[in-house]
């Protein structure tokens, strides 16, 4: 017992110096972005996360000594947003959405599939390190559901067979390309682009939400429909 309370309470072994001098001078250009250092907590987050693939106590330590925070504030920050990974991760977070929406149009038996095909369960890596597969809350793409997403990029309307043609591909070193946007980079590289840097891929801009996004505007504009003012009044 004695042993886990000094493991759990020993400050985690910090980054070797040319490591940190590297993302000291990275972290100080994020800083530099912000009216107050703390406020570049999140950002600071997805940089340590580029570097190690997850968010390790080295780097919540890196992080609170950039921004003058303890650690627990950083690690509160860090549970709390699902992004940020606390055990490593594949080269390719593969997410299914299993709320409502999804689940009833098929995410559920999406991820039953990708778990069998890939002999994982939620949150687990395969053993190549390619793939990491978990069960995500709604992506905020329901009109295209059921929605994949592989390292946050959007894969709209797949089916299990689609699905496991994703991720096979994925294992085989192709290139993918998701419904909208540039080709797909691993999961480091897309944290080091949240933190806050160029994302110099082509074809990063392309890209649109499609019909099923107006699809309501549409309808109600069909039907003369109007939103009502505060005050009662009709919105025209």
């Amino acid at each position: 017992m004695t042993e886990i309370l000094l493991k759990l309470s020993a400050r985690p072994e910090p980054f070797p110096p040319y490591v940190r001098e590297r993302l000291a001078t990275d972290a100080a250009a994020i800083i530099a972005r912000y009216p107050h250092p703390r406020s570049a907590l999140l950002p600071l987050l997805h940089l340590v996360q580029a570097e190690e693939g997850h968010v390790s106590g080295t780097g919540i330590e890196f992080c609170a000594d950039q921004l003058g925070l303890t650690g627990a504030e950083v690690t509160a920050v860090a549970t709390f947003y699902s992004m940020f990974r606390r055990t490593p991760t594949g080269d390719y977070h593969v997410g299914v959405c299993t709320n409502t929406l999804c689940a009833v149009m098929g995410g559920d038996e999406i991820l039953a599939a990708l778990e069998t095909h890939l002999g994982l369960r939620h949150g687990e890596t395969t053993e190549d390190g390619s793939i990491t597969l978990e069960h995500i809350e709604c992506n905020a793409a329901c009109d295209f559901a059921p929605v994949v997403m592989v390292n946050w990029e959007f894969f709209d309307n797949q089916t299990p067979e689609s699905a496991r043609a994703l991720v096979d591909a994925l294992r085989a070193g192709k290139q993918v390309t998701p419904t909208r946007g540039a080709p797909l980079c691993t999961f480091r590289e897309t944290a080091r682009i949240l933190a806050g840097f160029p994302d110099e891929r082509p074809g990063v801009l392309d890209g649109a939400a499609g019909e099923p996004t107006v699809a309501g505007l549409r309808v109600a504009n069909d039907l003369e429909m109007h939103a009502p003012r505060p005050n009662g009044e009709e919105l025209r």
